[in-house]
């Protein structure tokens, strides 16, 4: 009898397919890095290569009509995504955070999760040549103990690490408790991005 897998980890991927939203949310985001005096003083106080608004602004889609175009794009995905994490809700997944990110060149963003929320994810909105993948960590990771490594040839399901290389319109979406991190680039242009909690 072959083996079989258990405890599955979801990574939904989509993708958006609406290049006039990717070129009027990259235009906000540009506009907002520019003028978000309080996000350009949180990315420089916590060393952000670039600038978020994931401190300073927490009402882009009521602010923008481009973000709340893709807030309801997202709703959608959500929905598909809970169901096929096969999640008992009460109710909808709700956005609850929505924040971009501009990160320069070689810029990165260490190992972290989402708490207080049930799905994250990220949209890409521009990824110049050398921008910084995104690498997903495999929750039990702490608990192998003496476990081998793998195989550089081992399937995807078996590496502690999985790296999806970002593309402009690329949406993923992820269980929040699923630790990631951004790598660093090698480029220099800015990789445009917006990332989201839904509650």
């Amino acid at each position: 009898m072959p083996a079989r897998s258990l405890f599955v980890t979801r990574l939904y991927e989509a993708d958006l397919g609406d290049g006039s939203l990717l070129e009027e949310l990259a235009h906000s985001i540009r506009t907002l890095a520019e003028d978000d005096e309080a996000g350009q003083r949180w990315s420089s106080e916590h060393r952000y290569s670039g600038y978020t608004s994931y401190a300073s602004l927490g009402d882009l889609p009521k602010r923008d009509p481009a973000f709340a175009d893709l807030a309801r794009l997202l709703n959608r995905h959500a929905v598909a995504f809970a169901e096929e994490c096969a999640f008992a809700l009460a109710r909808k997944p709700k956005l609850d955070s929505l924040w971009v990110n501009l990160l320069k060149g070689t810029g990165h963003h260490s190992a972290h999760i989402h708490p207080h929320s049930i799905i994250s994810g990220t949209l890409y909105v521009e990824v110049p040549p050398g921008s910084g993948a995104i690498r997903f960590e495999d929750p039990r990771l702490p608990l192998m103990m003496a476990a081998p490594t793998r195989r550089p040839d081992a399937p995807e399901e078996l590496r502690p690490f999985v790296t999806i290389e970002p593309r402009p319109g690329l949406l993923l979406l992820w269980e929040s408790w699923l630790r990631h991190e951004v790598l660093p680039g090698t480029g220099r242009g800015e990789r445009l991005s917006i990332s989201f909690n839904f509650a």
